[in-house]
């Protein structure tokens, strides 16, 4: 097998892990979503606006990042508009919605979102970054006047 053709299929194989890391969070299958990550792998949120948290390293923080979020929603669904592998077949763009219902009726969350996603020879994803309009998510979840 010629190096084009196993670095394709690297690209082919961390996109659908990347897929999966979606699917899993629209299952609110967060112990299997956790799984997707390496030991040390991390979250980084660069414009948290300190209104969300910036991220999380390691299991066990990703873990406790995690697991309250589906209890806040009455749904998620990410929906993918554009997703690649980069040159470096161990990293993967993707451009996507993020569409939470929110509960007891009280309408949806909807932003759009960039990621980019690298992995570890195994196919564990060593680093998720998640860039979202904090101005959209500040509107959505009443926070406006806290943005700092």
């Amino acid at each position: 097998m010629n190096i084009p053709q196993q670095g394709q299929e690297v690209g082919q194989q961390n996109k659908a892990t990347v897929r999966k890391f979606f699917t899993l969070l629209e299952q609110e299958n967060i112990t299997a979503f956790v799984d997707l990550f390496a030991e040390n792998g991390q979250q980084i949120n660069p414009y948290a606006s300190g209104l969300f948290p910036a991220g999380a390293k390691g299991k066990a923080a990703l873990k406790a990042y995690w697991e309250p979020v589906p209890s806040n929603f009455a749904g998620m669904k990410f929906p993918i508009h554009e997703i690649y592998a980069m040159e470096d077949p161990n990293m993967v763009f993707v451009r996507y919605a993020g569409q939470i219902k929110l509960k007891n009726d009280a309408g949806t969350y909807e932003n759009e979102y960039y990621s980019t996603f690298k992995f570890d020879s195994t196919g564990k994803i060593t680093e998720y970054v998640e860039i979202f309009n904090p101005i959209v998510a500040a509107r959505g979840f009443g926070l406006l006047d806290k943005i700092k």
